[in-house]
């Protein structure tokens, strides 16, 4: 924005935001402009409740992601979208916050007897790296790279727009389609794998 203040409340009338949320229901490429949209008042709220940069970024992310799996069971009655958005922002840090507190306990209880690897499980997991590396170089270069810049150089999107010398929504926008890319050749890949063994059967 030219003032540089965060939006806190969406620029959308009603009716501009029930088309928007029904154009997303009907195609899913269009989801980036709710995410667009909404990002920030999203994010605001969940950097308020939590303690690190890093930590309201995952949870942003994760509202988003659960926001797309439920968006085709949404139904319009006139409240704004962002109060569901919010909603499962809410419920996504108490979550996290009841599994960390889990975690944290069963590390207390185990950590005198501290589970290894084993050859198996090693193989796996260097496997499923390979197989997702694979997937991502599939991927359009510009994808790549602000994934590569997003996740494996922990970059902020402040960070990646300032070096790609593109807007934030740009960057936001580019991430979810590279995201939304990999997502489907992960779920086309592992349906083929189940193909192929069946055939075996």
């Amino acid at each position: 924005m030219a003032s540089g203040k965060r939006q806190t409340t969406p620029r959308l009338s009603r009716v501009e935001e029930r088309l928007l949320i029904e154009g997303a229901q009907h195609d899913r490429a269009r989801f980036a402009d709710l995410y667009d949209e909404y990002f920030e008042i999203t994010y605001a709220y969940i950097a308020r409740r939590v303690q690190r940069r890093s930590e309201a970024e995952d949870v942003t992310a994760e509202v988003f992601r659960k926001a797309l799996e439920n968006l085709p069971r949404f139904k319009w009655t006139g409240a704004p979208f962002a109060s569901w958005l919010l909603r499962i922002a809410g419920n996504t840090i108490v979550d996290r916050g009841k599994r960390a507190s889990r975690e944290t306990n069963v590390d207390s209880d185990e950590s005198k007897a501290p589970v290894k690897s084993s050859p198996q499980m090693d193989l796996e997991c260097d496997e499923r790296s390979r197989h997702l590396f694979r997937l991502l170089s599939e991927l359009p270069e510009d994808q790549q790279r602000v994934i590569n810049m997003r996740f494996a150089e922990e970059k902020s999107i402040r960070e990646i727009a300032a070096e790609l010398v593109r807007s934030e929504g740009a960057v936001k926008q580019l991430q979810f389609r590279a995201l939304e890319n990999l997502r489907k050749r992960v779920h086309s890949s592992a349906a083929d794998r189940v193909e192929t063994a069946q055939r075996f059967e």
